[in-house]
């Protein structure tokens, strides 16, 4: 998962399936990329996500936690729909901003 430095804090650019075979792996690899980066803001860019179950609310759910005990914030952006719906049926919005950049399905 590509991740970049950005004034303040990174972004991670999700892509691909998120299902529950990979989710694992890709929570493992945010929380390490916190933990070395100790970012004051993340962002979770979904521009390259094709697909997301609920295995994505757990990812989300793990870098919030990451970020509250850092004293950060994280941002969700460029939601495709699909995954914007798991998400929010599962309550997420209220809890993580979800209103950076949508993408169009």
């Amino acid at each position: 998962m590509p991740i970049t430095n950005r004034a303040g804090g990174c972004v991670y650019r999700l892509n691909g399936e998120i299902d529950h075979h990979r989710a694992h792996r890709l929570t493992r690899e945010l929380e390490q990329e916190i933990d070395t980066r100790l970012p004051g803001a993340l962002e979770l860019d979904f521009s390259g996500v094709t697909f997301m179950d609920s295995s994505g609310i757990a990812l989300v759910l793990r870098a919030k936690r990451g970020m509250d005990e850092l004293g950060g914030s994280l941002r969700l952006t460029h939601l495709p729909r699909q995954a914007e719906r798991v998400l929010r049926t599962a309550g997420i919005h209220r809890m993580v901003d979800m209103n950076g950049d949508r993408e169009e399905e």
